[in-house]
Formats: structure tokens, C-alpha cells, sequence
């Protein structure tokens, strides 16, 4: 395919520079702009691309490659603009139809002079060294990870979703590598110490679905329905992979299979095929028919916690949805790049039931979802669900709990008021008239309009386009209780919903389902009088803050799972606001509930609470007041358990509060394997976080703790992973400085789940005095974090490092950074509204006098 655009390269280079005058080009800006999307959209189609690689054993050594892009243009009206964000020295060769091109590089875009194009059929050949930076090199594979702009850092191209277009891939790899693509492979062959891997013509994708994986992967296949599942991994441990490779391969299947009866369209794309990487940035990304999973995402441990079996379960599907939520039909602009998420979290809600009997999915998408959500929607920093977005260069930004968590309790809403026929119907719609294109959420809308009575676009209007949650309250006059629903911003919205209100005086339970549209619900009588008798949303439904009293504690144990943990949210976002019990009450009564609890789900959310409230609203005299006796609380309540899973619970809660010598002499034990603990087995992973934690504790020991773990790990990417940790970990601030001081150079930063995990380090409970000093430095480095950096890291890295802190000087940091810069970034802006909101909440609460 390239033998011609060779001969020519030599020529190419020779005339670039030299051409015809042209007519003044458009205006031509960093990243892709609304805009430029929506003009080369009108003109662009039948676009395929052809692409060979050329990858050097050495991750040091730049990767080569050849490209052709083919397509048709409606007219020829302006210079036409390829998108990549890399130095125009990378740029090799370029020819335009059979001749040397007169482009120019500029603001990231290679600029294709008119007067070299033609109404209809064109194609461009480029020769390039590509971009690294999301090729995600490491010494003996890589991976490219594309979301949600950054294809255009590797290689020239369109990119953006509503330009979908056929991939042929070729790379030239070493003889011991493999490769898995978007299609299957159609041709291998080896030449010495090369590989030389062809892969078939994709259907239609997107350019951030377009993808590879390759390197020392040993490849798994399994027929699974009739239907063949590759599998690619980099897992030593053979026990390990053999203890979950069953339930990976029928858990992909039982999705697929799922998901082909409810939208009544066959899995639609000619491949279905998984990565494992270790350290990848996401828990799983839904590449077409090569989805790439973090490793230890769905490698689990022995003795997986129900939580733990429930997640690889949901982030399977997830994934899985995408192939039709997102991969077939895609959203015309990532303003609606929520759309896809929603649906494959909403989706996956629905395949994991049939797969766990015995679990309360109700309970499930509670916990999962609404901490998440509300941690969003209860902050100054608080977004819609849709976003708009004037670049793509932005769209990482749009990323977060609101799309993950509210996005999901959003459609059950709407499933509740269509009914799950209708929805089920119209997504069958939806996915037939826009396949293999693109759409947007306004079209849903109209399909779904037409199967309700019900003004969607209004209900939408409120759910979707604006930020925030309703704040509920009880008023009692003489005509009897209502339920006032209140716009925290003043603005008059009213959240349609419905959830029910459990009364539980007088020794019985009745329940009454409410339906909230409006300002005033009416309560219907007898109401018992006292707030600890009322529940609100006792059916985990409804969304808002809700009343709660810590005296509802008292019915525990005659409560439903389900409401149990309603009350817990319930109670929790109270506290957060000082309205509701303090938190050294409501630590008390928490360690009082997690002795005795027994669903593993409320056991989980009780204790994420616990440690929270342990280490960041608790003053330190009560912290370690208490910490005996909650060490003792969780070591006798994991020894009492015979289910492994709740035992696994109690254990990692004990590891990260141990502080008195005692419970650090036990867990040093367990680290070491002096002491074992039945139905508790350790993998090196988990060894690893204890020695973390062991580390930071005991810092006289903790040279020795890593050194010894060091020799004792065998995976040698979890060797890298803790070589790279280990100056976190100093017991010596001087290194940890310096450690911290090279996280500005971005080729630090390469191994994203690294850096999070050092910054966590860094920024331990324990730490956080002396780590104060490096907020306002990480807050400097953000909008670069944000340029150079994967969807998922501004968000994640403001997090690792805000977190754990509570000081009035840790809060007035964030607050000087924002008084200083008022024209910063919007979407980080909000960003870092989100993130510190725990710490402005926390220096609140500790400020507070509390009984």
C-alpha cells in the first residue's frame, strides 16, 4: 500500500514550503474546537484510515509509522485541518492525492492548503514518528488509550466521535510480542527477530475507540455461546489467573448475551476480545472488541468480598453495554459524553442481577451510587449531568461522579416514569436508526417523548441540565405533616421523584410511597412524633438530602439491609452539614453497628464512613483515645466472622487505623507471614499495601519493611510499581520533597496509578502536617495535569492530595489559590470546588464544639 508514497518521500521533502498561493486560512487553534468539528462534519465522509507501525523493542526508541487517510469531501471551501498535538517535526512526509503537500504545521493542526483538494474522493499519506504519550510505553508492552481527544497525540487524524471511519492496522513488532486490535488479525508473519501482525477492517468507529494493545501478553481463547473471547494478560501467578479466568470468560458472555436480548440486535462488530494491563489508568475502557481492564480489576484475590465479586461483575457489563452504548451508536459531541456511561452503568445494574440471587441489587446500586453522586451535587462545585463543551481539549473535564453515580439514579427515575417496556423499546429505537453513527441526548428524548405522557424534555431540563440535589423537609402545622421539597439555589426547581417513608413508632413499621412533583407533598396521618421514628427514602429511591436523626439507630436491627443503609447515607450527609449528629456520636454509634453487622454491603459503607470520621473529623485527642478500642472492635469482629469476605472487610479496615504497637505488632505478623489468619488469604498485591501502611507507621522500620518486600515480590511489574513508591515512603522528609518536586516533569507522571498512589503516601493521616506544603504546589501544577494527563487524573489527583487534610491552613491554601486566580479554567475550577469540599467540611466540624 505504500510502496509509491516511498519513492515519493524523498521528493516530499524537498518541496515543502513550495506551492501555490492560497487563499487565507480559517482560523486555526489548539485542540478541536466545536467549530472546526461541526465544519468538517458537514464536509467530510467515507473517511478510512490505514496505519502501520513500526515498534522497537526499546521503549526508548521512537515508534515510525506510514498512514494513509482516505475520504470523500461534499466541497472544497477552506484549507482543511488535521488534528496533532505533537511537534511538526514528527511530521516526516506528506503527500496530498500523489503529490507533495505545501502544508503548513500550526497550533497543533497540519493544515492541508485547498488548492491540493478535490470534491470528492481524497486520500493523504503521511509518514511520522508518533507521539508517546498515550501510547503508554513500558519495558516490554504498551497500550494506547485514546479517550476522549487524544489520538491526535500520536498520529494526524480527524479527531473527533461524529467522524467515524475504517481502521486497518499493521505493526511490526518483536518476534516474542503479541498484539490484540479492534478487529481480528488477518495475516501474521515473522521475519528474524520481527513480527510482522495485519489486522482486518474495522466497522465504523470513532477515533478514541481505535485502539491496540502488544507486548508479553500470553493470549487466552475460549469459545463461550458459540462465540470466540480472546484474552490477553501479563499474570505470573498461575494459581491466581486460574481461579478467575472461569468466571471472566462467563461473565463476558452472560453480558453479551444479555445485551443481545434486550436490544434485540446480535453483538454487532466482528471481535470480542480483552486486555488485562497492569496499572491501567481506569478500572476498564470499551475499546471495540479489544476492551482494556486494569489487571487487578478483575483478577481478584482469594475470598472476594461480596462487594468485590459485585464490582468485577458491573465493570464486566459496563464495559460490555458499551459495545452498543457508546461503541455502535456514539454521542455526535462529548457534551454528551455521559450518555454512553449511563447507559452502560444503568445496563450493568441490570445484567449483575440474575448472576448474584442472593445479593439486594437495590441495596447494591445504593451503595455504589449515591455517596459518589452526593459527594458532587452537595459542593460549591456541583455540574450538570450535561455539560457544554466548547473544545474536545476540555472533555476530560466533563469526567466524574455526576456521570457515573447520578447519571445511573437519573434513568432509574426515568424508568420509573416510563415504565421498563417503553424504555426498553425505545433504546431499541434508538439503537436501530443511529447505528454505526452518532446521536445525541435530545433525540432519545424525542424518541422517548413519544411513549410518555409526561413532558421529558421539561423533567430532563431539571435532572440533566442542572446541577445540584433538593433539600426535603418536614413541616407539621394543624392540617397535618407535608414534606416541603427545597432549590437550594433559590431558583424554584422541583426534582420529580418517588421513595417511601417508613414510620416505625409505636413498636410497627408502615410504609407509604410517596410521589414528590412539586414544592409540598402531603404526609398521609398518623405520623409518629418524634424525628427518630421517621425514615425518609427507606427504599433507597428518592435523591436529595433528607431529614435523619441518630435516634433511628435504635431500630436497627429490625431494619431491612436496604434501609440500613438509607439511614446510614441519611444520616452521614446530615452530619456533613452540622445539622446533623456530631461526629464523635455518630463514630460511637458506628463502632457499636459494625460489631454486630452481617451484610457485607452495609458493613462496607458503615466502615468507609468509620475510617473517614477516624481520620480527618475526629480532633487527634479523641483519635487516639478511641484507637484500642476500635482496633480491638475490628480484630475480634473479624475473628468472629466464618465468611471470608466480611472477614476480608474488618482486616483491611484494622490495617489502615492500627496505631497503638500492639495492633502495628499484629499486622507486622500478618505481613510477614509469622501469623496467619484462617479464611484470610494475602496475595503479594495486598502484601505490598500493608507494607505501604507498615511503612509510614513504623518509619524507624521502614527501609527494612521495603526491602524485604521488595525481595519477596515476584511480579515484576509490582517490583517497578513499589521501586517507584519507595520515596514516598521515606521516613525522611528531605526525600519525600524530592520526590514530590519530581512530579513536575511530566515523564514522572507516565504511570498514572503510581503517582496516586505516591501522592497518598505523601499525604497519609499521619503525614499530614509536614505534607501540608505541597498543596498549593499541586494546585499550581493542575492545569498542566490536566493538558498532559488521562480523563480521570485532575480529578483523582486533587483528591489524593486534599483528602486527608482538615487544618484551617490546608483550607485557607485552596481558598487563596482560588482568590488569586478568578479567570482559572472553569471545569477545574470546579474540579477543585469538589475536592476540597471535604476539607472546608472537615475544618468546619473539627472547629465545632462537639459532645
Amino acid at each position: 500500500m505504500y510502496e509509491r508514497f516511498t519513492r515519493l518521500c524523498a521528493t516530499a521533502l524537498l518541496a515543502l514550503g513550495l506551492g501555490a498561493c492560497e487563499r487565507p486560512d480559517p482560523v486555526v487553534e489548539p485542540g478541536v474546537a466545536q467549530s472546526l468539528a461541526q465544519a468538517r462534519a458537514e464536509v467530510l465522509s467515507a473517511v478510512a484510515y490505514r496505519i502501520a507501525l513500526r515498534v522497537p523493542a526499546d521503549a526508548g526508541t521512537a515508534i515510525t509509522g506510514d498512514m494513509r487517510i482516505e475520504f470523500e469531501l461534499a466541497e472544497v471551501r477552506e484549507p482543511l485541518q488535521l488534528d496533532f498535538r505533537e511537534k511538526a517535526d514528527k511530521l516526516l512526509a506528506v503527500m496530498v492525492n500523489d503529490a507533495p503537500s505545501n502544508y503548513r504545521f500550526d497550533a497543533e493542526h497540519l493544515v492541508i492548503p485547498a488548492a491540493e483538494l478535490e470534491r470528492g474522493a481524497n486520500r493523504i499519506d503521511i509518514r511520522f514518528e508518533a507521539g508517546d504519550s498515550s501510547l503508554n510505553r513500558n519495558p516490554d508492552y504498551l497500550y494506547t488509550l485514546f479517550v476522549p481527544d487524544r489520538a491526535r497525540t500520536a498520529f494526524p487524524l480527524f479527531d473527533q466521535p461524529d467522524i467515524k471511519a475504517t481502521w486497518e492496522l499493521s505493526l511490526e513488532l518483536p518476534a516474542q510480542w503479541t498484539a490484540l486490535a479492534n478487529a481480528p488479525l488477518a495475516s501474521e508473519r515473522r521475519d528474524g527477530k520481527r513480527r510482522q501482525m495485519q489486522f482486518a477492517r474495522t466497522a465504523p468507529l470513532s477515533s478514541y475507540l481505535f485502539a491496540f494493545v502488544a507486548g508479553r501478553f500470553e493470549r487466552v481463547t475460549r469459545e463461550v455461546d458459540g462465540r470466540e473471547i480472546v484474552l490477553l494478560h501479563r499474570e505470573p501467578d498461575a494459581a491466581r489467573l486460574a481461579r478467575n479466568l472461569d468466571a471472566i470468560f462467563e461473565l463476558h458472555g452472560a453480558a453479551l448475551a444479555w445485551l443481545e436480548d434486550y436490544t434485540a440486535i446480535d453483538y454487532p462488530f466482528a471481535q470480542f476480545g480483552l486486555a488485562l494491563v497492569p496499572a491501567f489508568q481506569y478500572g476498564g475502557m470499551e475499546h471495540v472488541g479489544n476492551i482494556l481492564y486494569r489487571a487487578d480489576s478483575l483478577l481478584l484475590d482469594e475470598a472476594p468480598s461480596d462487594e468485590e465479586l459485585l464490582g468485577r461483575a458491573s465493570l464486566i457489563a459496563h464495559e460490555t453495554a458499551h459495545m452498543w452504548f457508546g461503541d455502535l451508536v456514539t454521542m455526535r459531541w462529548f457534551d454528551d459524553v455521559w450518555t454512553k456511561e449511563v447507559f452502560a452503568n444503568f445496563m450493568a445494574a441490570k445484567i449483575v442481577n440474575p448472576g448474584f440471587p442472593d445479593i439486594d441489587h437495590a441495596l447494591n446500586f445504593l451503595v455504589r451510587h449515591y455517596p459518589g453522586a452526593y459527594s458532587v451535587d452537595r459542593t460549591a462545585g456541583a455540574n450538570p449531568i450535561r455539560q457544554p463543551l466548547p473544545n474536545l481539549n476540555q472533555a476530560g473535564q466533563l469526567y466524574g461522579d455526576i456521570i457515573y453515580d447520578k447519571a445511573p439514579i437519573m434513568m432509574r427515575q426515568l424508568e420509573d416514569i416510563l415504565g421498563a417496556e417503553a424504555l426498553r423499546d425505545g433504546l431499541r429505537e434508538y439503537l436501530r436508526e443511529y447505528a454505526f453513527g452518532n446521536a445525541t441526548w435530545p433525540a432519545l428524548i424525542a424518541i422517548l417523548d413519544r411513549r410518555s405522557e409526561r413532558d421529558l424534555a421539561a423533567w430532563s431540563e431539571v435532572w440533566v441540565n442542572s446541577a445540584g440535589r433538593p433539600q426535603f423537609q418536614l413541616e407539621r402545622d394543624a392540617r397535618g405533616a407535608q414534606l416541603l421539597q427545597v432549590d437550594p439555589d433559590g431558583r424554584g426547581r422541583s426534582w420529580p421523584q418517588s421513595f417511601t417513608l417508613l414510620s416505625m413508632g409505636d413498636g410497627s413499621f408502615t410504609t407509604q410511597a410517596l410521589t414528590v412533583d412539586g414544592p409540598r407533598t402531603a404526609l398521609q396521618p398518623p405520623l409518629p412524633a418524634a424525628p427518630g421514628e421517621l425514615l425518609f427514602n427507606a427504599d433507597g429511591r428518592g435523591y436529595g438530602l433528607f431529614p435523619a436523626s441518630a435516634d433511628s439507630l435504635r431500630h436497627w436491627a429490625s431494619l431491612e439491609p436496604l434501609a440500613r443503609g438509607s439511614l446510614l447515607v441519611n444520616l452521614y450527609e446530615q452530619l456533613l452539614t452540622g445539622a446533623g449528629p456530631t461526629p464523635t456520636r455518630y463514630f460511637k454509634a458506628l463502632g457499636e453497628l459494625i460489631a454486630r453487622e452481617d451484610n457485607q454491603l452495609v458493613l462496607g459503607l458503615a466502615l468507609s464512613q468509620l475510617r473517614r470520621i477516624y481520620w480527618t473529623l475526629l480532633p487527634e485527642n479523641e483519635r487516639e483515645a478511641s484507637a484500642a478500642a476500635l482496633e480491638h472492635t475490628l480484630w475480634q469482629s473479624m475473628l468472629a466472622r466464618d465468611e471470608p469476605g466480611l472477614r476480608k472487610l474488618y482486616f483491611d479496615s484494622f490495617a489502615d487505623i492500627a496505631q497503638t504497637p500492639e495492633a502495628l505488632l499484629r499486622l507486622q505478623d500478618v505481613w510477614s507471614g509469622e501469623r496467619q489468619i484462617e479464611g484470610l488469604p494475602l496475595s503479594e498485591r495486598y502484601r505490598i499495601k500493608l507494607a505501604q501502611w507498615l511503612a509510614i507507621k513504623l518509619p524507624r522500620q521502614s527501609a527494612a519493611i521495603i526491602a524485604a518486600q521488595l525481595a519477596h515480590t515476584e511480579n515484576p511489574d509490582e517490583t517497578r510499581r513499589l521501586q517507584f513508591l519507595a520515596d514516598s515512603l521515606s521516613p525522611d522528609p528531605a526525600v519525600r520533597d524530592a520526590f514530590f518536586a519530581s512530579l513536575a516533569g511530566e515523564e514522572m507522571r507516565t504511570t498514572e496509578s503510581w503517582v496516586l498512589d505516591a501522592l497518598a503516601n505523601l499525604h497519609h493521616p499521619l503525614r499530614v502536617a509536614e505534607s501540608e506544603k505541597y498543596i498549593r504546589a499541586s494546585l499550581d501544577l493542575l492545569a498542566e495535569i490536566q493538558a498532559t494527563g488521562d480523563i480521570f487524573f485532575p480529578k483523582r489527583w486533587l483528591d489524593a492530595t486534599l483528602a486527608n487534610h482538615h487544618s484551617a491552613t490546608a483550607a485557607a491554601t485552596v481558598t487563596a489559590f482560588l482568590e488569586a486566580h478568578p479567570d482559572y479554567n472553569r471545569q477545574l475550577r470546579l474540579k477543585i470546588l469538589q475536592s476540597a469540599d471535604p476539607l472546608w467540611r472537615a475544618q468546619r466540624l473539627r472547629a465545632t464544639p462537639q459532645p
